[in-house]
């Protein structure tokens, strides 16, 4: 909103300092600030508001050192988080961009299905919360709204180089480029294409995957990409989920990811830095690093009252929210297939997991006694079991996020 009021005023009126709001870097900052200001300072009125509805967490003994005292701890809190990132990227965000509306969509549905979770959890008193069908519902909902938009929205488009000869199959407008003392051809094109480490121009189609279908299986493209879509989506909200089991984990974890897609934003979105780093230039993309800003913003302000000991804690309205923010915003900016390594702290918590339970079954049915690969599960259980403190757990695993963040920035020119 702000965004359209300096727009206005620099169009008629030569104030001094009003071309700043043309400048996404300067927008993201406010971004941040704002963020900061609303999860930081009103978050205490937030947290005492919840203490007063008493909205606290209902603990189950598992017998991990310090458990106990967090019962009655306010949760919930994940409406400071969505409040964090949605006022900001409101005020100073272009909102006729798709990829925001998308990004707008993404927080306040994924917000919703969390919030319905913890609001049956606290207030009907059923520990089980939202049924877990109704979850996948929400997340295959918001993936078939992402996927179809991204498909088929004019808006949404990648900008591709043609040969030197400037033949091409599209209809799009061809622009002579130059580059050095070489000559090229770009145009903006409706493309599956997306960025894949470690492959020929880090560039990978999905319509390819139905390539033995032989001629016009290209028409079929936009089922193999909703599919992705999908897993995605589902995957890393149901991650974001699971590492949210000890303070400022999950917090933490995703204030690196955001500052990750954030800065890929940029770059793809900006044509100098995009072409001199010879990676796909995806237009009107780098309005995204505003909601990312705010994304951190919020992450980081959240984290002054989740951080060890916690005196709020997020709940599925922080943590569903979050991960659908991740996976989303990952598949805008075309760096989905980079979320195994962005994300692998998510991963890894949710492979402990699946191999726990897996293996606990087949040694069941296959000896009669039920064993465990871990001490418990997800891994940071494990390490609790072993007597690690909270917070040097939250520490390592936060080091191995930032690990992880630079590696993924470093395949964008591994090819």
């Amino acid at each position: 909103m702000l965004y359209y009021l300096f727009e206005y005023l620099n169009a008629h009126y030569e104030f001094p300092g009003l071309r700043l709001f043309q400048y996404i870097t300067f927008r993201t900052s406010l971004a941040i600030i704002i963020s900061l200001i609303i999860t930081t300072v009103f978050g205490r009125r937030i947290i005492n508001y919840l203490h007063k509805m008493q909205v606290g967490e209902t603990v189950r003994n598992l017998g991990l050192e310090g458990q106990m005292q967090k019962q009655g701890t306010p949760t919930m809190g994940g409406v400071m988080i969505l409040m964090g990132i949605l006022i900001p990227t409101l005020l100073l965000a272009n909102l006729t961009n798709v990829y925001v509306l998308l990004m707008i969509v993404t927080t306040v549905w994924m917000g919703a299905v969390g919030f319905v979770d913890d609001y049956i959890k606290v207030f009907k008193k059923n520990k089980e919360g939202l049924a877990g069908r109704f979850k996948i519902v929400g997340q295959v909902g918001l993936a078939l709204i992402i996927g179809w938009t991204m498909y088929f929205n004019p808006n949404i488009v990648v900008r591709q180089t043609v040969d030197e000869t400037g033949v091409s199959k599209n209809t799009a407008p061809m622009v002579l480029r130059q580059k050095g003392e070489k000559f090229y051809y770009t145009q903006d094109v409706k493309s599956t294409i997306t960025n894949i480490p470690f492959y020929k121009n880090n560039e990978f189609d999905y319509a390819k995957v139905l390539k033995f279908l032989g001629p016009g299986y290209e028409k079929y493209a936009v089922f193999v990409f909703i599919l992705f879509v999908v897993i995605i989506i589902t995957a890393v909200s149901n991650g974001a989920n699971l590492t949210d089991g000890i303070d400022g984990l999950a917090t933490g974890t995703s204030a690196i990811i955001g500052i990750t897609l954030g800065l890929l934003a940029y770059v793809s979105g900006n044509t100098v830095i995009a072409d001199y780093l010879n990676i796909l230039y995806i237009p009107n993309s780098g309005e995204l690093m505003i909601f990312a800003g705010a994304f951190v913003g919020a992450c980081v302000g959240f984290l002054w009252y989740n951080s060890y000991p916690a005196q709020v804690f997020m709940g599925d309205t922080g943590s569903l929210a979050i991960g659908g923010i991740i996976a989303a915003l990952a598949i805008m900016i075309r760096k989905e297939l980079l979320i195994p390594i962005l994300c692998g702290v998510f991963l890894i918590e949710v492979t402990s997991v699946m191999l726990q339970v897996s293996y606990f079954k087949y040694t069941k049915k296959r000896f009669g006694e039920g064993k465990r690969i871990f001490l418990m599960s997800p891994l940071h259980h494990h390490y609790q079991k072993k007597g690690y403190h909270e917070a040097k757990i939250v520490t390592r695993f936060w080091i191995v996020g930032i690990l992880l963040a630079i590696i993924t920035i470093i395949t964008l020119k591994l090819r």
